[in-house]
């Protein structure tokens, strides 16, 4: 079961028309890609994905499953929404509450477990080994950790695990999002749950018993069964990438960049959906004459004329003669025309860039005035669609919003931190 259908204010305008588990990551693919693949390479063949949130750009991405190699008898994949036409039905009201009203799904599949993981990481993962190490110590319960800094415990769930096995222990303590926690223990849930569905469906249902006010694995579900349950941690030393945040969005894709790059698509054999945004179909990338560029990734499709430096170019994206690109990611057959400069730039798709624009200028230490605790570290945002004439300055941490077209630029220069609505 895929936890794949919020929305998180967080990414700002890149999930205001399609939810996070469907954001472009990487240059090729969909960020749910990561654990489809995962899911694909364990021989896990049997898939719910739990979606709400503007769910067209999720399902036209995911299609048949057929990317994954998820058709077939007794295999496949299949969007599960919420539903409102009858009694005791509602929205989702958080993580547990999908799987809750999922349950009917769950037991039509008649599993002998049942693997709940976050639709928005980046990561590759056999979960075979967390199968055998659950089977091994018969729990009710096992969770994934990874080990982060002490600084960063309160944004996760943390747990303390039992020393003694090296692959992990009994979970002895959890806290979703602490305010303090001891420095020894900074294991953080990496959302992925293995349940035996007796006890998956037990605790849900005592839990919905109890007229709860939030309905999250994280806050209610874990604590309780750390209780009462055989809850296991398994500790997970590769690597992990986050997207919740802009800043994390941007710091995860810049880790695809250099030499040896930490996250590796190709040796991780991450599969994607090439008939979305018909990427199967684009032409080779071309390269003129008077390109520069150096440590990024171009794809099918690109037309490069200008300099591109540290960047990430999905299919169609092109770069024109005497623009400079640098620390950005251009989405889907985004335009940058002659002359445009731009620095650490998160452009969604379909953005036409002015020529001689300068974007990303200024002072980097004024956040956004609509989001100062989000994006305060120089990044812009250029929402999906929108056309900026030619000759506009553009300062850091500034967003776009999404179809604006050349009239609604009244201003030649724009400060750091606004909002352009």
């Amino acid at each position: 079961m895929i936890l794949a259908g919020g929305r998180v204010d967080e990414l700002s305008v890149l999930t205001q028309f399609r939810p996070k588990s469907a954001v472009p990551f990487g240059g090729l693919y969909r960020v749910i890609d990561f654990p489809l693949s995962n899911l694909m390479h364990s021989g896990i063949e049997n898939v719910g994905i739990l979606s709400q949130y503007r769910s067209f750009s999720l399902i036209n991405h995911i299609g048949n499953g057929a990317a994954w190699e998820m058709v077939g008898r007794d295999r496949g994949v299949s969007i599960l929404p919420p539903y409102t036409a009858h009694t005791l039905s509602h929205w989702y009201r958080g993580s547990a509450d999908a799987v809750y009203q999922n349950q009917e799904f769950i037991r039509m599949q008649r599993p002998d477990l049942v693997l709940v993981l976050s639709g928005d990481h980046i990561y590759s993962m056999n979960y075979n080994p967390v199968l055998e190490f659950h089977r091994k110590h018969d729990a009710d319960l096992t969770m994934a950790f990874t080990k982060v800094q002490h600084a960063q415990a309160q944004r996760f769930g943390v747990g303390a695990i039992e020393n003694g096995d090296p692959e992990g222990g009994r979970l002895l303590k959890y806290s979703e999002k602490p305010e303090a926690w001891p420095e020894d223990s900074t294991w953080a849930s990496i959302t992925i749950y293995l349940f035996k569905p007796e006890a998956l469906f037990k605790v849900l249902s005592e839990h919905a018993r109890l007229g709860p006010k939030s309905y999250e694995f994280g806050k209610d579900i874990i604590p309780m069964m750390v209780e009462n349950y055989r809850v296991f941690g398994y500790k997970y030393e590769g690597y992990w990438g986050y997207t919740r945040t802009i800043d994390e969005y941007w710091t995860t894709s810049m880790d695809l960049l250099g030499d040896a790059p930490l996250i590796d698509p190709g040796k991780w054999k991450v599969r994607t959906n090439l008939e979305h945004n018909a990427t199967r179909d684009k032409a080779p990338a071309w390269i003129g004459s008077e390109a520069q560029i150096e440590n990024s990734l171009i794809y099918s499709g690109c037309r490069i004329n200008g300099r591109v430096k540290n960047s990430i170019l999905f299919p169609g994206a092109e770069v024109s003669e005497n623009c400079v690109v640098e620390d950005s990611i251009l989405m889907f057959d985004s335009k940058v025309q002659s002359g445009a400069t731009l620095h650490k730039v998160i452009t969604d798709a379909r953005v036409r860039i002015g020529s001689d624009c300068a974007l990303g200028q200024g002072d980097a230490t004024q956040p956004n005035e609509e989001y100062p605790h989000l994006l305060r570290t120089g990044i812009t945002l250029i929402g999906h669609g929108a056309k900026i004439p030619a000759r506009r300055k553009i300062g850091t941490n500034c967003i776009v919003h999404p179809e604006l077209v050349e009239e609604q630029f009244r201003q030649m220069e724009y400060e750091s931190g606004v909002s352009i609505l």
